[in-house]
């Protein structure tokens, strides 16, 4: 597929304000996973200020976040490309949805692609737990993918293998001080998801809204629930039949 030429000019002539809220999915573990390690909260507090020690500085712009904001930011080199993000030593990208149940897609078909690329481990017997939050965006350098002109190359934007033409646009996009991508969902059509370029783009230092999930991953395809408000959604074996990547999952497996 030939990629959309969009320059940095043309690309900062279509930028627009916007506020609102990025939701995400993270699994539950990664509020007690070092717990378990120590007999008490301080030990805890202490181990945490010793792996922080090892990771890679936080950018600058990114100080003062919380890290499930900052994180995305602080490690190079990226070790795989993702839609809007090149491999190497790229600006970091964090990646949400304007709707929890869009990011809940998001996690199921990457945990259904690891299946897929892992036909021989077997499905898990239990759901398993997930933190969805959100926080509040802002900025004046929003690029709206799904918003005429750009949405002329819906086509090269919702690829779901070749991320290219994405990846081109975002480096396009930084140069001409874009902060935050609204590009539609591949997995959630027709819901958007929004790629903050920037710690700048973020209005709130931590999340503001949290919520529970469980996802059950099984050969009839996913069940995603939440706590409260109630809500479950299905995800059968065809959710996501456009991709090729899935195409020859094996879905009866062995424990």
């Amino acid at each position: 597929m030939s990629s959309p030429i969009w320059t940095p000019d043309a690309l900062r002539s279509e930028a627009r304000a916007w506020r609102g809220k990025g939701w995400r999915l993270v699994e539950a573990q990664h509020r007690v996973s070092t717990l378990k390690l120590v007999d008490n909260l301080a030990e805890q507090a202490v181990l945490e200020e010793i792996l922080e020690e090892t990771k890679p500085p936080v950018p600058e712009a990114c100080q003062g976040l919380d890290y499930l904001l900052s994180t995305p930011f602080r490690y190079r080199p990226y070790p795989h490309g993702s839609r809007f993000r090149r491999a190497g030593f790229t600006p970091g990208v964090w990646y949400g949805a304007e709707r929890p149940e869009t990011a809940v897609a998001e996690m199921v078909f990457y945990r259904f692609l690891f299946f897929a690329e892992a036909p021989d481990v077997p499905f898990p017997d239990d759901a398993a737990d997930y933190t969805g939050f959100a926080v509040p965006l802002a900025s004046a350098a929003l690029l709206d993918l799904m918003a005429e002109p750009l949405s002329r190359d819906a086509l090269s934007w919702l690829h779901p293998t070749d991320y290219g033409a994405c990846q081109t646009l975002a480096e396009g996009a930084r140069e001409a001080g874009m902060e935050i991508i609204r590009a539609g969902s591949a997995r959630d059509r027709p819901r958007a998801n929004l790629v903050v370029l920037s710690c700048a783009a973020f209005a709130a230092r931590a999340p503001t809204d949290r919520q529970s999930w469980r996802i059950r991953i099984g050969k009839t395809g996913a069940q995603a629930l939440r706590e409260h408000p109630a809500k479950g959604i299905e995800f059968g074996r065809e959710a996501f039949a456009d991709d090729p990547r899935l195409r020859d999952m094996r879905w009866e497996r062995g424990r």
